[in-house]
Formats: structure tokens, C-alpha cells, sequence
């Protein structure tokens, strides 16, 4: 495997106006006109289908109608009700497999009412205003730790603060926001906005953010539980699982989450080294991302390797398109074998319904950059029951563990989305509040 230091593996593979055409707002906001045109083909269907398949159950025949009738701040509040990061997964959450995908007019016609872009518009209307949509409930004197300061730690933090908690909110790294922040393509989030919509979701005050502080390092699950009335826990999946083959360890191996963190990080991209053969391995979101962006960095052979089917596949049939439309090669039903300087052995594999195994037959790529997309792995303490890689928890996030609930993706049961950590971290607060408040 080439070193970083090696020819096969280089910054500036582009030029800097490459790059930044590249990485430009994949779904750029709608303009006024758009917008009512867009609205306009809302049918405004009584039981819409389309909010039963939105994870936080946004009231969208509503705020579409809203828009329409010139009262686009009320639309923005009617979306925030249900999800206080409506801006984000209006930017990032998978439309085409959700709401747009539940839309009627997507079954009659093959093109749903555009309604991310409509959630962005609205929202964005919101969050350009000075004031913060939402005001905090009589105090009430209890104190709750939230540990994660992603999209279910956010959601929960703020909930739970509008109900008259106080909140202190931890985070491992220095900037908040997880994945919105580190974890999805940068193309999808421009312009700093996972910062600004913590910044703005913060306006709402009795949220106490402390930053570099980890969950069984800097803190342990015990003294938090002893401080506070209650424990959140939206810490996300912290390590990444290895490949398991010869050469895991190789330079050039590297992972996926990794390489998107430090690109999302980056204040010049065209000094990220990117390598002339690029493989991926995996089938998920992160795994499109990363074949994406290093086509976009200038990468000149991307190859996404998935052990299964197309349909089998965690990211949606548009990001696999979008990977498509960039050039990227998808192949199906191959796994890694070995990583050797310079190429990677991909064995292809079958199903005869009694599991996955490989087939013996053996194919080689040209690499130089190898990245690791097959998902991540569970850090925690205090003793909590964990199920597979997730810890497990019943009703509305709550663990096994009395006065510790948890939600997101370090949480068992949903979608690892945006959208579904929103809406547990907004269950869990709800649940939180009422436990806290039982007898007052």
C-alpha cells in the first residue's frame, strides 16, 4: 500500500475552482418564485402519507399550506414543533425513501412535491430572525446531564430546556453538532450552518455546553447519574469495526469517518490528499459520502465494494445514483480479502439462504487509498445492558439503568438518520420530564 507520502497519494489534484464547484450546496435554496410553485402542488391530503413517514411526524400538508398563503415564519415554527433541527435534515435527511417517497403525487406521477426544500425554505426563514422561536416554561429546579452533543442530544437538551430543566450537555469533541458536523459529505451542509444551528438552537438559554469532555474518560456514567436528576445518552458510535483481513493495517488504510471528519474540518481542501485509486468499502451513507469526495478532491478511479446487493444496500437508490453520477464504480457481492501494497483482493460471495459466504473466486484492484465503511462500534461505561452494538432500551429511550435514557445511533431500534435521533432525543425528553415532574 503507498504511504501518504508516496505518488500515490496527493493534494491538489484539482485546482481550487474545481474543488469548490465541486463541493457546492448539492440542493441550493429555492427562490421565491420556486417556492409558491413548489407549494402549489401540494394536494394538502388529509391522513398524508407523507407525515406518517417522517420520523419526528412534521406537520406537512400544514406548513406547505402556510408557505403557500405567504406565512412562511409560521411554516418554519410548525416544522420546529416536531424537529428543532428541521433546518439540518432538511438538508440532509434521505427525502426520496421518506416524505417525498410516501408523497401521492410521487406514486402518480414519478415527481413528489419537493418537500425538503420547502422544510429549508421554511426554517431558514425562521433561524434568519433575531429572536429564538421558543421560550422557556416556569423553572422547575431539576437538572438533567446530556452527554452527546449531536442531533439526539441536541434535540433532547433543547425539549428538555424549553420545559424549565436546566441542562448540562457534554461532548467529547470540540466542536458540537456530531455527525451534522463531522459525519455527512460537506457538500450537503455549506456554509458553517451545522455551527449555526447550534448557535441558534442554543438561543433558547439553559443549555450549560462543555466541549472535550468523553464519556469514560473525562466523565463516568456513576458520578453523572449521582449529580443530576437525570442522564441522556446520545454519544453516537464512537470506534469504527476493522476489515479483518491481512493488510487492515496497511498505510492507506484508513476509515471512512475519519477522512470525512478531517474534509469537513478543512479550511482548504485542496491541501487533502486524496489517492489516484480509491476503493470503499460498504454500503451505507458514509460510504457514499466518502466515494464522493474523493472523486470531488480529484481522485481518478473510485470504486464503492459491497458485499451484497444493490437492494440490500443501507444508502438510498439516489445516493446511489448520485455516487453513479460522479463516476463512482459500484460493485455487488464482493468482500475484502486481502490489502497488498498497491492493489486489493476482493472476493465475491453468494447467498444460497443459509448466509453470506465467500465463493473462493478472487478479483484485484489497482489501490492506493483503502477506506473502511462497515460500521462503527459502541463506547460506553456504567454498566448498561448493550444488545449487539447498541445499548438497550425500552419505551421512550430508557435504559436498563433507572434515571439514564439514551437515543440516536448509540441507541437499539431505528434508523441511524439525522431525523430519527431527533425524534428519540425528543421522546426521551418528553419522558424525562414526565418521570421528573411525577407528584409536583
Amino acid at each position: 500500500m503507498t504511504s501518504p507520502t508516496a505518488p500515490g497519494l496527493a493534494a491538489g489534484r484539482l485546482d481550487a475552482e474545481s474543488i469548490a464547484a465541486g463541493f457546492a450546496d448539492l440542493h441550493a435554496p429555492l427562490d421565491p418564485h420556486e417556492v409558491l410553485v413548489a407549494a402549489d402542488r401540494c394536494y394538502f391530503c388529509y391522513d398524508a402519507p407523507c407525515v406518517t413517514a417522517c420520523p419526528t411526524s412534521i406537520d406537512i400538508p400544514l406548513f406547505i399550506r402556510q408557505i403557500a398563503t405567504g406565512t412562511s415564519a409560521a411554516a418554519g415554527q410548525t416544522i420546529f414543533d416536531a424537529n428543532i433541527l428541521g433546518g439540518m435534515c432538511a438538508r440532509v435527511c434521505p427525502t426520496e425513501d421518506l416524505c417525498e417517497g410516501a408523497c401521492v403525487r410521487e406514486a402518480a406521477e414519478g415527481k413528489p412535491v419537493e418537500i425538503g426544500r420547502l422544510q429549508r425554505h421554511a426554517t431558514d426563514t425562521v433561524m434568519a430572525r433575531q429572536e429564538h422561536p421558543f421560550v422557556r416554561a416556569a423553572l422547575t429546579g431539576k437538572r438533567v446531564a446530556v452527554v452527546g452533543a449531536g442531533p439526539a442530544g441536541l434535540s433532547c437538551a433543547h425539549r428538555l430546556a424549553m420545559l424549565g430543566h436546566d441542562v448540562v450537555m457534554y461532548d467529547a469533541r470540540i466542536k458540537p453538532g456530531g455527525l451534522n458536523e463531522y459525519g455527512i459529505a460537506a457538500y450537503k451542509s455549506t456554509n458553517g450552518f451545522a455551527q449555526r444551528e447550534v448557535d441558534w438552537l442554543l438561543g433558547i438559554g439553559g443549555i450549560d455546553l462543555q466541549t472535550g469532555k468523553a464519556l469514560g474518560a473525562d466523565l463516568s456514567l456513576d458520578a453523572l447519574a449521582e449529580e443530576f436528576d437525570a442522564v441522556f445518552l446520545g454519544t453516537g458510535l464512537g470506534g469504527v469495526n476493522a476489515l479483518g483481513i491481512p493488510g487492515d493495517d496497511l498505510a492507506g488504510v484508513a476509515d471512512a469517518v475519519s477522512f470525512i471528519a478531517d474534509l469537513r474540518q478543512s479550511t482548504d481542501l485542496t491541501t487533502l490528499p486524496v489517492g489516484r485509486n480509491v476503493v470503499v468499502i460498504g454500503g451505507g451513507m458514509t460510504a457514499v459520502d466518502a466515494a464522493v469526495q474523493s472523486k470531488l478532491l480529484g481522485a481518478e478511479n473510485v470504486t464503492i465494494a459491497y458485499r451484497r446487493g444493490r437492494d440490500a444496500m443501507g444508502a438510498s437508490r439516489y445516493e446511489q445514483d448520485l455516487a453513479a453520477s460522479h463516476g463512482v464504480k459500484l460493485m455487488f457481492h464482493v468482500q475484502p480479502h486481502a490489502v497488498r501494497d498497491g492493489a486489493i483482493d476482493l472476493e465475491y460471495t453468494s447467498d444460497d439462504g443459509t448466509g453470506l459466504r465467500g465463493t473462493g473466486e478472487v478479483v484485484s484492484l489497482a489501490v492506493d487509498q483503502v477506506f473502511r465503511a462497515i460500521g462503527q462500534t459502541l463506547t460506553t461505561d456504567g454498566g448498561l445492558v448493550v444488545e449487539g452494538r447498541k445499548i438497550k432500551i425500552s419505551g421512550a429511550g430508557r435504559t436498563t439503568r433507572s434515571g439514564v435514557w439514551a437515543g440516536g445511533d448509540c441507541a437499539l431500534g431505528g434508523d441511524d438518520l439525522t431525523v430519527t435521533a431527533v425524534a428519540e432525543g425528543r421522546d426521551a425528553a418528553m419522558d424525562i420530564h414526565a418521570t421528573l415532574m411525577e407528584g409536583n
